[in-house]
């Protein structure tokens, strides 16, 4: 069975929710402490198994392509001034044989949209789909390797899931599902942003994906919808006409970092448990809440 060796990264949106922080910087560059959204992200996914690392960018991008690139300067400078763990750190964003490869989204035509234009590149392999403003942190195991054994196990897609306030349906792809016998979710229907009154569930989809190569010929037949999106939720809902797809409820906690709370209480978090800085910054909130 075909290993997951390719991860993509739909980092072409504008990032408004953060203005005027992202004005001229994506979100997915702001960053968790010291490293930003989109590098916790790679490191996710090279956790899984990916090499070859697909960012699918738009215009004012350049910097995250730039995080990723090699920093002779920076480089140089460091080496001189004798910081020899500040240039570990440089040269070691992603290890050697991680392959960056960069695509332009022309138009922000929808995340569907954006999966379409990895076609090129994924060929005909299995492979993920990974939004960085979702950050979701396991210490044992992240969630695209756990996604991985799952797709080891079956052979089929697999989305990440987790509950969600009923109220909240209306903000995420929400599946239903059927047990099998093995243990996994089978989705037997997927539905994009539905009102709480028309929910199947509150299983809602997020941030990671692993897809079969077949997701592509779906979306080339998915109708754009509102505002000319292509979704993915309904190519992979007409995938489900062909190929199992499992709702996999993954182990970890997830932070919307597309929101100015999540973002905040990740910021935070990840603070308290950093090497350096989580006793010093554990005491700062203590003297502040007195």
């Amino acid at each position: 069975m075909a290993k997951i060796r390719k991860a993509v990264f739909p980092v072409a949106g504008l990032g408004t929710r953060f203005l005027p922080a992202t004005k001229a910087s994506p979100k997915e560059m702001l960053p968790v402490v010291d490293k930003p959204l989109i590098q916790y992200a790679a490191e996710e996914a090279e956790a899984g198994g990916a090499e070859h690392l697909i960012f699918i960018t738009g215009r004012h991008k350049r910097s995250i392509e730039d995080h990723f690139d090699k920093a002779y300067e920076l480089e140089a400078e460091l080496k001189e001034a004798g910081k020899h763990k500040l240039l570990e750190l440089v040269q070691n964003v992603l290890p050697a044989h991680v392959n960056c490869i960069f695509l332009r989204q022309a138009e922000a035509l929808g995340l569907g949209h954006a999966v379409l234009c990895a076609k090129p590149v994924v060929g005909n392999e299995p492979f993920a789909v990974i939004l960085a403003d979702d950050l979701i942190r396991n210490d044992d195991k992240g969630v695209v390797e756990q996604m991985a054994e799952v797709f080891d196990r079956t052979g089929a897609s697999v989305l990440s899931v987790q509950e969600v306030p009923p109220g909240e349906t209306d903000k995420y792809g929400i599946v239903a599902t059927e047990p099998q016998p093995d243990g996994t979710l089978r989705v037997v229907s997927i539905v994009e942003k539905p009102k709480p009154a028309d929910a199947p569930s509150n299983l809602a989809v997020v941030g990671r994906y692993l897809l079969t190569p077949t997701i592509f010929d779906k979306l080339e037949q998915t109708t754009p919808g509102a505002g000319g999106e292509i979704q993915l939720t309904d190519a992979i809902a007409a995938l489900l006409e062909d190929e199992p797809v499992i709702a996999y409820p993954f182990a970890g906690k997830r932070y919307d970092c597309g929101s100015k709370e999540g973002y905040l209480e990740a910021t935070v978090e990840y603070a308290l448990s950093h090497p350096e800085l989580g006793e010093s910054f554990r005491a700062y909130l203590k003297q502040l809440a007195l």
